[in-house]
């Protein structure tokens, strides 16, 4: 058994993140972390008073590891850096995606929604056109890191041939007939910057108008 180390809960919480990284989510519990931590279980129970909290504690160390120490100026590149140390971060722990999303919002999530809106505060977005924008960021940036954390695909390169060389899919044929592109470089960032074209404060003025309630027509 290891040997028993001080207890607090930024500790259990690492501990469990540990057991995760190393084993998937269902391994954790409160009896397995305790093993880690060579402690007996009860000793958990001061901390974490149910698996429910043990796992908001958990969510609460992954985002404080999205936290940007220092955020940039330019609202562009200041959401490129949380986005980026977003998907890096589940990129380390691609579990979490699918199972923290039943955890209640801690200090460090509203702290990381609070750089969020930070990086926007100069603009001349209206507060629904930035939860708007960072709402699509946070689906492009899981749905990336889902595709990304899934490895690469396994294409058999000679049945991929054959089927092109029969004519029956043109379009392919063009895009991959004389080379295999399974990847496009850069991926990530043009993703970002097409959403950030869509949303910047030129393009708003024409595509975000508020809408206007035509009066009842008197009879």
């Amino acid at each position: 058994m290891p040997r028993a180390r001080q207890l607090n809960k930024t500790g259990i919480a690492a501990a469990a993140l540990a057991i995760a990284d190393a084993e998937g989510f269902p391994a954790v519990s409160m009896r397995r972390v305790a093993q880690e931590l060579g402690v007996g279980t009860m000793s958990l129970y001061y901390y974490a008073k149910s698996k429910a909290e043990l796992i908001s504690a958990m969510d609460d160390a992954l985002m404080a590891e999205v936290l940007v120490p220092t955020l940039p100026e330019d609202w562009r590149e200041a959401l490129t850096a949380i986005a980026s140390r977003t998907r890096d971060v589940f990129v380390r722990h691609p579990w979490a995606l699918s199972s923290m999303q039943s955890a209640p919002p801690g200090e460090n999530a509203m702290q990381h929604m609070e750089q969020c809106l930070e990086a926007l505060a100069k603009t001349s977005m209206t507060m629904d056109e930035k939860l708007t924008l960072l709402a699509l960021i946070d689906d492009f940036v899981f749905g990336y890191t889902l595709r990304e954390t899934a490895g690469d695909p396994v294409v058999d390169i000679d049945a991929a041939r054959k089927r092109l060389a029969t004519g029956a899919f043109p379009e392919l044929t063009k895009a991959f007939g004389k080379e295999l592109r399974l990847c496009i470089p850069n991926r990530f960032n043009l993703g970002l910057e097409a959403i950030f074209d869509k949303f910047s404060e030129r393009g708003l003025k024409g595509t975000a108008r508020p809408r206007r309630h035509r009066p009842n027509s008197a009879k």
